[in-house]
């Protein structure tokens, strides 16, 4: 966030779980489509977040918005997000993960025909990138995934409880992790 506030870029965002103090612009969910240039999708893949990213929220979007999901790929209809790249309201969509993945990312098909559709007509946009779930893969992001899984491991061993555990039970974040120590459940 701070780097795209170097840019001179109004951040916009949306959490169930808004965390107060945190200078962070919280706004509803259609503010956000209505608003935003940019739409990076951060979170997980429950049955209230799948297809967040549908035929009739990508009607509430910014014509010409940017799509970026690196989080879980059912996040976003793939359909739709077809139907909007064709008809112009989708600009252009940056995609680590792709909802029917399994089927495709983590095997060799150089020289063979992609049996998915939708998925070979994304991939033939000049709009549209995927980097098959690998955007991590740079020394920087595998070093702090190992430093902080092995700080996870030792505060979990010493204390029971992990420093970055959010706490999905109550909502309280932030006051569950820094006083409590603990799961609320």
């Amino acid at each position: 966030m701070d780097i795209c506030k170097g840019f001179g870029m109004q951040i916009l965002a949306y959490d169930k779980f808004p965390v107060p103090d945190s200078n962070i612009a919280y706004v509803s969910l259609d503010e956000l489509f209505q608003n935003s240039d940019i739409i990076s999708l951060h979170c997980p893949l429950t049955p209230e977040t799948h297809h967040l990213i549908n035929h009739e929220t990508l009607q509430k979007v910014k014509k010409g918005v940017v799509l970026i999901n690196t989080s879980r790929g059912a996040l976003i209809d793939a359909e739709a997000l077809l139907d909007g790249i064709k008809s112009r309201i989708v600009g252009a969509a940056c995609l680590d993960v792709y909802e029917e993945e399994a089927d495709v990312f983590f095997e060799d098909f150089s020289g063979h025909i992609v049996a998915d559709d939708i998925l070979a007509r994304l991939i033939s946009m000049p709009n549209v990138i995927v980097t098959s779930h690998q955007a991590f893969l740079t020394k920087e992001a595998l070093a702090n995934i190992a430093d902080t899984t092995l700080s996870n491991l030792r505060n979990f061993t010493e204390n029971g409880w992990c420093e970055n555990e959010l706490c999905y039970r109550c909502g309280n974040i932030e006051h569950c992790r820094k006083e409590r120590k603990q799961k609320c459940f």
